[in-house]
């Protein structure tokens, strides 16, 4: 017992190690800079270190904000709740693409659009802003190609819509097929619209980002007006955005940044945590290592380590899964598949439960996310991999059942078939025979002598039939 609570805090050490790795630097001194940094899918934890970072920089009177963005998108809910935070702002945030070869794609799209200051590095990218996690075949794929006198002409008064590389020709928008998908599309490019109007930058490429998931470069999106600034390092972009004004709830102020030192603010271990809770595969993860826990110690009653990881695990699951945009019909499919493959260990069914709990295992797994943002969803090859897993485990069980039917009986009086016993007496017919201790009523058709060595053929009752072995005698 002692060695399997070692072995289990050893688990939640190494599972603590991302948790607990970095402190905190040094609180800002006022008038400073504060250094905030979106990496990733934007999710909950996301929402709640932007919020935290702004309630610093407000309580340390910092200059302004950098929020530095690196995205390929996020979930809508925790984007929205970051761009309320960032209009609430009573500190200037600068939103800033960087460093090179980064992108705000998607929700980052939305964010920049919401900061105070817009800045990109060199070869960033941003746009592609069409709503994805309404999932269907309508948004995100590439319309029916059709020849030039297929394609529809466009109007005079219609603008021509702005797209990631300059071009004479009209972009092909995505036109969504559905009313639930018009209304998608149509709330965002709205959102997005007025963010532009408000901070006033180029409102036409914000609805082209979202029709026609438009993107744009760096020097392009300053071009057509998107972003105030290119700069490739933090100090470029202090020193350009010394001076310039931004509107702030409380009326104008014109930044005074420059040679301000800059706080980089790391999560807490608390937003740490829930970053690695709230991650899809993690979370999915936890989720069949409860489950499974909770099966393990239901074969072994009492072991105590497998049921108390099982009951933590689902409860950690569950808080993370409470959280992300999660498909119920996916859990439930996922627990029907562990309970099936359980039920398959404990009653043999020549592989229906088996079978029937991979397959809901597997669906569970693939529909378990219910949306299509990048970063959001279980790897395919884990996906697979448990799979492999699953069926790799429910054939090794109906291997083993194969092999202990053939293996000889061993418990009960069956065992005895094929067992040496040694007469007690002379008999030819009707004797008694000395077998493990026990004196038992013996037939044979062939004489015995006392003290002779036979081998039990059949069981008849309480009867053993048996067989003469040679000559040999044994002392009694």
């Amino acid at each position: 017992m002692a060695k399997t609570f070692r072995v289990f805090w050893l688990l939640a050490a190494l599972l603590l190690v991302p948790v607990l790795r970095a402190a905190p630097e040094t609180p800002a001194t006022d008038g400073g800079v504060l250094l905030l940094d979106i990496k990733g899918g934007i999710g909950p934890a996301t929402r709640d270190y932007v919020r935290a970072g702004l309630k610093r920089a407000r309580e340390a009177n910092a200059r302004a904000v950098v929020l530095r963005i690196d995205t390929p998108g996020g979930l809508d809910a925790a984007t929205r709740d970051i761009n309320q935070d960032l209009l609430a702002s009573e500190i200037p945030v600068i939103g800033w693409v960087a460093p090179s070869g980064a992108r705000a794609a998607s929700a980052g799209t939305y964010v920049l659009y919401a900061c105070h200051l817009a800045a990109m590095a060199s070869a960033t990218s941003l746009g592609a802003a069409t709503p994805v996690s309404m999932g269907g075949p309508g948004l995100g794929q590439e319309p029916e190609q059709r020849g030039p006198e297929q394609r529809e002409p466009r109007q005079k008064d219609e603008p021509a819509r702005e797209s990631g590389e300059p071009s004479s020709a009209p972009a092909q928008r995505h036109e969504p097929r559905s009313a639930m998908e018009r209304k998608a599309v149509n709330d965002a490019v709205a959102y997005l619209r007025s963010l532009a109007e408000l901070r006033g930058r180029n409102a036409e490429f914000a609805e082209a980002a979202v029709r026609d998931a438009a993107t744009l470069t760096a020097s392009q999106a300053r071009e057509r007006q998107v972003v105030e600034i290119v700069a490739d390092d933090l100090d470029s972009l202090l020193r350009q955005a010394q001076g310039r004004k931004v509107r702030l709830a409380r009326g104008e102020l014109a930044l005074d940044v420059a040679g301000q030192p800059v706080t980089r603010v790391v999560p807490d271990w608390r937003a740490r945590l829930l970053a690695v809770l709230t991650e899809p595969t993690v979370a999915y993860l936890l989720l069949l290592i409860g489950l499974y826990g909770l099966v393990f110690e239901g074969y072994s009653p009492g072991a105590i380590l497998p049921g108390m990881v099982g009951v933590i695990c689902l409860l950690l699951a569950a808080y993370g899964l409470q959280v992300l945009p999660v498909n119920y019909a996916g859990v439930a499919l996922i627990v029907i598949g562990v309970v099936l493959i359980a039920l398959e260990f404990a009653m043999p069914s020549l592989g229906a439960a088996g079978i029937g709990g991979v397959v809901s295992l597997l669906a569970g797994s693939l529909i378990l996310f219910d949306t299509d943002v990048p970063g959001f969803g279980v790897p395919g090859a884990l996906i697979a991999g448990v799979g492999v897993a699953s069926a790799l485990g429910f054939m090794a069980m109906i291997w083993l059942a194969a092999r202990a039917r053939r293996r000889p009986v061993v418990t009960g009086i069956e065992e005895l078939v094929g067992q040496v016993a040694v007469a007690t007496r002379d008999f030819h017919g009707r004797g008694r025979v000395r077998i493990r201790g026990e004196e038992w009523q013996a037939d044979s058709a062939s004489p015995v002598r006392r003290g002779q060595r036979v081998r039990v053929h059949a069981l008849h009752g309480l009867v053993l039939e048996v067989v003469p072995e040679g000559g040999a005698t044994a002392a009694e």
